[in-house]
């Protein structure tokens, strides 16, 4: 299984991504393509547009062409792999599919979309009705929009676009921003156990609306602590700390420890303290020394909603 899919899905519509315009939804919207979550279906549900999907469908095709969908990144960065998930369906899946990529910078409007310059990232290639199909990527460019392109009609549950994060900071010259957020650039690089939820949920946009929302260890029976590693938006300076552990009521940890990279260089930034349950929480931190990454460790396990650092760009 490619390793893609650990990176954070760029298109999602909890990220701020939209399925700007589609060429054709007569059975099943289109924006259901960046929903979170797997796809749902109840057989024999049937509306005035027949069996209803949770995903994008379109009508049956009687002239030349194919289907496509317009999806504006909800963090613009560099694409690692996509997945083409044609999950329930199965006599109405197309059997073909591509997806290409274009960098528009602005808030251009489709159909000045239609007109930029696209990168085909993904070849036309073969899908399965029912199935996820994973497709790495290996271009290195920035990317703020994607196409997908089906062949020559159907259904697709879902579009996940995983990668990096490389949004312009330059909007916030002589501003503080959260150094940590993923769509600021942050990443989670590395972590000591992500056996129920993903890591890289606690630098994501908004609130945790539950606990499968933010990031939670398995529980710990020998001795130690469970750890994260957050690459920040770039070098800086962090001024505040937030850790949140809202909906975390019997699994938040006991306390927490924050300690800057940079380089081989340790910053001791928050010392071990204690954290409450169903809480956020905000440290202001002293030390004024520029750091690259940002250790967070919980003592002993349990899970975090959030983290945001909050500071200024070196």
């Amino acid at each position: 299984m490619p390793g893609f899919t650990a990176l954070p899905d760029l298109a999602l519509r909890t990220f701020g991504g939209a399925v700007v315009a589609a060429s054709d939804e007569s059975f099943a919207e289109k924006e259901s393509l960046i929903r979170p979550g797997r796809p749902g279906f109840s057989p024999e549900t049937f509306g005035s547009k027949g069996q209803v999907y949770d995903g994008w469908e379109t009508r049956r095709r009687r002239e030349p062409g194919h289907d496509w969908a317009l999806v504006r990144l909800g963090v613009p960065g560099v694409i690692r792999g996509v997945v083409v998930d044609t999950a329930w369906f199965k006599g109405n899946y197309p059997p073909h599919a591509s997806v290409e990529a274009a960098s528009a910078e602005g808030h251009p409007s489709p159909a000045e979309l239609l007109e930029a310059r696209w990168t085909e990232i993904v070849p036309l290639s073969a899908l399965n009705g029912d199935a996820e199909h994973r497709f790495e990527v290996a271009d290195g460019t920035r990317y703020t929009h994607v196409r997908l392109n089906i062949h020559p009609d159907g259904g697709v549950a879902r579009l996940r676009v995983h990668g990096e994060a490389r949004p312009d900071l330059s909007v916030h010259d002589g501003l503080g921003l959260d150094l940590a957020a993923l769509a600021n650039g942050g990443l989670v690089t590395d972590c000591s156990n992500a056996f129920y939820s993903a890591p890289n949920n606690v630098i994501a946009p908004g609130l945790a609306r539950h606990q499968a929302e933010g990031w939670e260890t398995a529980r710990r029976r020998e001795g130690g602590n469970d750890w994260l590693v957050i690459r920040l938006a770039g070098r800086g300076v962090i001024r505040l700390a937030e850790i949140d552990t809202t909906n975390l009521l019997h699994n938040a940890p006991g306390a927490v420890a924050l300690t800057g990279l940079d380089g081989e260089r340790e910053v001791p930034l928050l010392p071990r303290t204690r954290l409450q349950p169903d809480t956020p929480h905000r440290f202001r931190l002293a030390h004024r020394d520029p750091v690259t990454h940002v250790r967070v460790d919980i003592h002993p396990d349990g899970g975090l909603a959030r983290v945001r650092l909050h500071g200024h760009l070196a």
